[in-house]
């Protein structure tokens, strides 16, 4: 694997996206909803950074059924709190094709909350297949498979502190 952003790098790169949300989102009250599973770290430590009360809340989005194919996506929302008339912040650990983060988007829409933004942990170079751009962007990275800090390869690796490219050899090392 090769090290495409240390914990030091992470580090400031959330504080610095907590600082942009800060500053645009302002003082009132924040409902925070992750995106399960990949973005479990990445909120976890983005929360800690942010000045506004904040409420959390969580679905599960996923259309990898662990290989590095995208399938149909499935949305489960049964954790989410009543977002009527709330300012939301939706936080994914990453956009590539950006078809998971606008149809979650599209589908909290009709929920009714007074606004919606949305936040990644990475945005990959060149792949985006939507209309929409997140809202605040931590890192830009090139087309590479990643994991580490809560993004995985077989549900693997969420655990590094780091982020990093798996390699060819990786991948098969792990089929």
């Amino acid at each position: 694997m090769k090290v495409l952003l240390s914990e030091d790098e992470l580090r400031d790169g959330v504080k610095r996206m907590a600082d942009e949300i800060n500053a645009q989102l302002e003082n009132k009250t924040l409902t925070v909803i992750a995106v399960m599973t990949g973005s479990l770290v990445l909120v976890a430590d983005l929360i800690r950074y942010l000045s506004m009360p904040v409420q959390l809340g969580a679905l599960l989005a996923s259309s990898y059924r662990g290989e590095t194919t995208r399938g149909d996506l499935e949305i489960d929302h049964a954790m989410l709190p009543d977002l009527t008339d709330e300012r939301v912040l939706v936080v994914d650990d990453i956009f590539d094709t950006g078809h998971t983060l606008d149809n979650v988007m599209q589908r909290l829409k009709q929920l009714g909350p007074s606004e919606i933004h949305s936040a990644v942990l990475l945005q990959k170079s060149d792949c985006q297949q939507v209309q929409m751009k997140p809202d605040f962007i931590g890192f830009e990275i090139p087309d590479e498979f990643v994991v580490g800090y809560g993004l995985d390869y077989k549900n693997l690796f969420r655990n590094l502190p780091y982020v990093a490219a798996m390699e060819s050899h990786d991948l098969t090392a792990f089929e």
